[in-house]
């Protein structure tokens, strides 16, 4: 009989503590994905620990300042942008 008790409080815990490791997991991953999908996306590597760092220093808005700022610079790179049926004239 005890050990049926023992059994009946020892699932829930370890059921528990699964999902706390899960949760743990996912939450430390963040930056990782985050990462992975900015490079699929866009071309640009990025570390995780840079993301950390910002987050850290201004949160998800300096995030979003940084994934923005890097966009630009990439998009840079490639030269100015041609617009169809524009007319290229200089000011006389």
């Amino acid at each position: 009989m005890q050990n049926l008790l023992d059994m009946t409080y020892f699932m829930p815990l370890a059921s528990a503590t699964i999902l706390l490791v899960i949760l743990i997991i996912s939450f430390r991953s963040r930056a990782v994905v985050f990462c992975q999908y900015l490079e699929t996306m866009t071309g640009i590597r990025l570390r995780p620990s840079d993301v950390r760092r910002v987050f850290k220093a201004k949160g998800r808005n300096g995030v979003r300042e940084l994934f923005l700022d890097l966009i630009i610079r990439e998009d840079l790179k490639d030269g100015p942008i041609e617009i169809p049926g524009a007319v290229n004239k200089l000011p006389e």
